[in-house]
């Protein structure tokens, strides 16, 4: 019977070697979660982080672009934002997240839309939502709520009024948006 055992093999491995090749320590700061990799990395080296894993290691695919809004969450103190890329390297089947922090009173971080065009909508989604500003984004307005709406309705502070919200604002038909 053999009793040896196998160490499993990281599939980061590689996505880790070249990152840390290319900037050393201190620039990101990695966690996991159930073995999935996340990457935490300032707002002024985000565009440097998400280029090298798309060029370098692969992570061609942005899958996802989504925020979250931390206020009053148990344990956590500043920055309230989050924003969050789930990359996938489609040759590898690998998937990572890279997570940026960003703060009130005008959070902003550049936008990704140069690396990938697919990012466009999903950065006016967050802005729509949360209010987070994307510097260098073509066209950032409003994608989901009218243009006179002056909130982001999925901020922990929007004002919830219950039954009623959606009344305020004219009904549009087919072929009027």
């Amino acid at each position: 019977m053999n009793t040896e055992t196998t160490s499993p093999v990281d599939p980061h491995a590689a996505t880790l070697a070249t990152l840390t090749r290319v900037f050393g320590d201190g620039v990101y700061t990695q966690t996991r979660f159930r073995d999935n990799l996340r990457l935490y990395v300032s707002p002024d080296r985000l565009v440097e982080l998400l280029r090298t894993l798309k060029d370098q290691c692969g992570f061609a695919m942005l899958s996802e672009l989504g925020g979250a809004d931390y206020l009053g969450y148990p344990g956590r103190t500043a920055p309230r934002f989050e924003v969050h890329y789930v990359l996938r390297n489609l040759e590898t089947a690998e998937f990572l997240v890279v997570k940026v922090a960003v703060d009130d009173p005008e959070p902003t971080i550049p936008s990704v839309v140069p690396l990938w065009l697919g990012a466009d909508w999903m950065e006016r989604e967050v802005f729509d939502m949360y209010g987070i500003k994307f510097a260098g984004h073509p066209d950032l307005r409003r994608i989901l709520m009218p243009d006179e709406f002056t909130a982001f309705p999925l901020r922990k502070d929007y004002p919830l009024r219950g039954r009623g919200e959606r009344h305020n604002f004219p009904r549009l038909t087919r072929g009027e948006s």
